[in-house]
């Protein structure tokens, strides 16, 4: 028998209420209505400064060279969701993304399935390269 998961995509993906959330490239009203129900800081195309969580469509491994750019848009904890077609319809391969995130100073950290077509890997900035925060006192 086939397994059924309930968890909503959007907690799949981390999503808290208020998060600065940004779409890249991912034609999917639904998802766009789930975030809406979570958080108002929603924004589409390129991701303001300080942005949480950004959700990429990435179908080629040219799409990835804006990875870097990306990057830079992202809170030091926060995500990148390369989200891109899986099983047959496959485009690129998990270790093309995983190459392509190393390559900008990214490392993936999960998997997720996004719908029956797509798929997200979450990439993060590794800790080590994470601007180190001081305590006052």
């Amino acid at each position: 028998m086939e397994r059924v998961y309930t968890t909503p995509r959007i907690d799949k993906l981390g999503v808290r209420p208020g998060a600065r959330v940004a779409i890249v490239g991912v034609p999917d009203a639904d998802l766009r209505d789930e975030l809406r129900a979570r958080t108002h800081d929603l924004t589409e195309g390129a991701p303001l400064a300080d942005t949480d969580i950004v959700i990429f469509g990435a179908d080629s491994q040219p799409a990835l060279g804006r990875l870097g750019e990306l990057r830079t848009r992202i809170v030091p904890n926060g995500a990148i969701w390369v989200v891109s077609p899986k099983g047959k319809a496959a485009t690129l391969r998990d270790v093309e993304v995983m190459a392509a995130a190393r390559a900008v100073g990214l490392v993936d950290n999960k998997v997720a399935s996004f719908s029956p077509t797509h798929t997200a890997m979450r990439l993060v900035i590794p800790v080590a390269l994470r601007p180190s925060v001081h305590p006052a006192g």
